[in-house]
């Protein structure tokens, strides 16, 4: 019998990330820095086990999008509207103060404008999976500061559209007319859906009948088409698919079809997600990093303080105490997923360099290997002589 030649790889590959994750789990560490860890050790410039990056990155974009849904199941309207001032003032100063602190560094560097804004946007985005898998694991998502923190990783997320038309702009890059009237008719129609949707208490979703609901095959398929549908309509429309897959979150939420949409994507989201991980870990030069150890060391180490304190400080004049925003402020501060596609859109049009991006691929990889630590560490000093986490009773009270 003939064996598919992928297949010893295939096992090594799963081999690998089981035993990783179960080292990272007995160090209360979430198992996306295992997945990452594995992909650097996959790389091609480690081990080499892996060599198919396209087809590897093309699986992990579709780890985003599911992820984005599932962050979108999650948001409650009510709750972004009650948190408005956090979502948009909040998010707003936490990107822009970012953007000036490159600018100064930026100015007494000789940086061009453009890469100033660039790896000011890169700084200011913190990581979602990391952050909610954290979270998650430590029992803090429906606490005061668990809440408070999704809020503003969710306006991050759609900040990133914003984020890669003002790159492009900077850099040049032409956006034709008919572009861009099918964002703005794109951007304008999914408004639209989700007051529709949400101003219906007794909204339900189109094609998903009874029969769907209560066959666990179907369930699959009728998920996958809640998901990918909307984020291929966006896609059309020249906007993100992530915000699409958000979007379309946020209306399984409010169809009150969350329990059976979720039970039948969850493994898939684990796959995918795991996948995309694994991809930015296989992007880290390991030669790269032997010769620039101890910079990327305090580059990542800057980033991780940095952004604690921008964001504390953000908090802070929201009217938070300051115990409570340097714990939330540390748990935002790893340089997030998203960051990795500003890098190399960066890349792809010149305004940075070959060796700065490996830079900024290395830096971010290793704030988000660093982070868990960080953060147990900001908690131990930070809250001694205050109490943040709350129960879900509490925050619904």
């Amino acid at each position: 019998m003939h064996m598919d030649p992928a297949l010893p790889t295939l096992v090594g590959a799963i081999i690998g990330i089981l035993s990783i994750a179960l080292i990272m789990h007995a160090l209360k560490q979430p198992n996306v820095i295992a997945y990452l860890i594995a992909g650097i050790l996959f790389g091609p410039s480690a081990l080499g086990l892996v060599t198919d990056q396209i087809t590897l990155d093309r699986l992990g974009a579709f780890g985003v999008v599911m992820l984005m849904f599932f962050i979108g199941m999650e948001v409650s309207p009510q709750m972004l509207a009650r948190k408005w001032k956090l979502a948009l003032i909040g998010t707003f100063l936490q990107i822009a103060i970012s953007v000036m602190v490159i600018y100064g560094i930026g100015y007494l560097a000789g940086w061009s404008l453009v890469r100033c804004v660039l790896l000011g946007f890169v700084l200011s985005l913190s990581s979602t999976a990391v952050v909610l898998n954290l979270l998650e694991a430590r029992g803090e998502l429906n606490s005061k500061h668990g809440q408070d923190v999704l809020t503003i990783l969710l306006a991050q997320d759609i900040a990133i559209i914003p984020m890669l038309i003002i790159i492009g702009m900077l850099g040049g890059e032409h956006i034709s007319s008919v572009e861009a009237t099918m964002q703005l008719i794109g951007g304008v129609l999914l408004m639209a859906l989700c007051l529709w949707v949400f101003n219906r208490p007794d909204f339900k979703i189109p094609l998903i009948g009874d029969a769907v609901k209560q066959d666990h095959e179907l369930q699959v398929f009728g998920a996958f088409l809640l998901c990918f549908s909307l984020a291929l309509i966006t896609g059309l429309f020249s906007l993100s698919a992530a915000l699409g897959a958000f979007v379309a979150g946020m209306v399984v939420a409010a169809a009150h079809e969350t329990q059976w949409v979720h039970h039948s994507l969850e493994p898939f989201k684990t796959v995918f997600v795991a996948l995309f991980f694994v991809s930015i870990g296989m992007l880290v030069n390991m030669q790269f990093i032997a010769a620039y150890w101890w910079q990327i060391l305090l580059f990542a180490l800057l980033a991780l303080l940095l952004n604690t304190c921008i964001n504390a400080l953000v908090l802070r004049l929201l009217g938070e105490p300051w115990g409570y925003s340097f714990y939330s402020g540390s748990i935002l501060s790893q340089i997030g997923e998203f960051s990795f596609v500003l890098a190399a859109v960066g890349a792809g049009a010149a305004i940075i360099t070959p060796e700065t991006y490996q830079l900024i691929i290395a830096i971010i990889a290793l704030t988000l290997l660093l982070s868990p630590m960080w953060i147990a560490l900001v908690k131990k000093h930070a809250c001694d002589n205050y109490q943040p986490l709350l129960s879900s009773k509490d925050i619904q009270s």
